[in-house]
């Protein structure tokens, strides 16, 4: 595999080798002038690899897991992920959704999902959440035949008040019968790597990141491209989005070897005309607006070839194209949301080794404080 096409996927796996031996960091949290201190602090823990994550209408914060892999093989019964991101092995029960309380407390909302791992141990399986009205829809990352799960496709999903899950669309076989434009064939998943979706009147919209495309999903099931990434923009590795004011704002991860500054925030119309709206960003894993149409991004790694824990931070963007960073040291973050209080989540140690039972919801508060000297504020943990 030439590293020129290492995407999303690949690029895991070489996280592997950078943080196997490395003690657990804390992230920073830079001064604010013009809202006082930034203060941080766990909101929750003992995740396993959380990935996208959303608040409900009932004020609880939904996180998808990727889970805890699994080592069933479907090697010889259908295409295969290439060496050495691939083979991958999997099960159809190694991942869920949990909710996390306001006092931190994790309930399992749904079980028995689909979780796998590729050759290097980088696991995937549910990859976002989001709602239409009281209805909590997922999507599948980790699953499909060449995921090592051959009973279940990737796909959305919806989720019963009781844990009972059915699927909505097959994203695989959807996949299967729309191939993108200029899929790269060195860096390829049959069954994609869906990495986030949310819902925008009654309908929903998933980022595929290998492929590079995002697609509509309306609720009775079918399937309908909005844009494809690869069509002009090439192996872009689109990852992260938001709906905001009448457009989705999506971030990219692009290939590695990483390039500072060289991720950038797409802005595409709801009838799929694409344009750059911001550039000069690097490994952009989280895309979100706070309610003073300020942007917020977050930055997977950077100042590294390859994702590197402690190197993540959220940038912020105001309407004028200023830009601040406002925590930093973030360790191999994933994804990113706003409450209806204004606070910032992030799900940080989101994949790698530590990411197996020490993953973490970040709660992020912007308050006044007298004390505008303070350079720093680490948590004590």
């Amino acid at each position: 595999m030439k590293t020129k096409f290492l995407s999303h996927v690949a690029a895991l796996a070489v996280l592997t080798l950078y943080v196997s031996s490395c003690d657990k960091l804390h992230p920073h949290f830079c001064p604010d002038e013009n809202d006082g201190k930034i203060s941080v602090k766990v909101y929750a823990e003992h995740l396993n690899n959380p990935r996208g994550i959303k608040f409900g209408p009932d004020g609880n914060l939904y996180v998808a897991e990727g889970g805890v892999g699994g080592k069933n093989s479907t090697a010889g019964q259908c295409d295969q992920v290439i060496p050495p991101v691939g083979p991958y092995t999997g099960s159809p029960n190694g991942s869920r959704i949990s909710m996390i309380t306001e006092t931190g407390r994790r309930t399992v909302v749904a079980s028995q999902l689909p979780s796998s791992q590729n050759a290097f141990g980088d696991i995937s399986g549910v990859g976002d959440v989001t709602f239409i009205d009281n209805q909590l829809y997922a999507v599948l990352s980790g699953a499909g035949c060449s995921h090592g799960v051959a009973g279940t496709p990737n796909g959305v999903i919806k989720v019963s008040n009781t844990g009972y899950w059915s699927m909505v669309a097959d994203l695989s076989a959807y996949l299967h019968a729309n191939p993108v434009q200029h899929p790269e064939e060195d860096d390829f998943e049959p069954d994609g790597d869906w990495y986030s979706m949310t819902s925008v009147w009654g309908d929903l919209y998933a980022i595929e990141a290998n492929h590079g495309e995002l697609v509509k999903v309306t609720k009775s099931g079918n399937v309908s491209r909005v844009v494809d990434f690869s069509a002009t923009e090439g192996h872009i590795v689109p990852t992260a989005m938001v709906y905001h004011d009448g457009y989705f704002y999506v971030g990219n991860l692009n290939p590695f070897p990483i390039v500072d500054g060289g991720s950038n925030i797409y802005r595409v119309s709801m009838d799929g005309k694409l344009s750059v709206f911001a550039s000069g960003f690097t490994t952009v894993l989280g895309v979100a607006f706070d309610n003073h149409d300020r942007l917020y991004v977050l930055q997977n790694t950077t100042g590294n070839l390859f994702p590197t824990p402690g190197s993540g931070n959220v940038v912020r963007v105001d309407k004028a194209g200023n830009r601040e960073v406002i925590v930093t040291g973030l360790n191999l973050p994933t994804a990113m949301t706003f409450d209806h209080k204004g606070k910032l989540y992030i799900s940080n140690w989101g994949f790698g080794p530590q990411a197996l039972g020490g993953g973490q919801i970040l709660q992020v508060t912007l308050k006044d404080c007298e004390d505008h000297d303070l350079k720093f504020s680490p948590i004590n943990k």
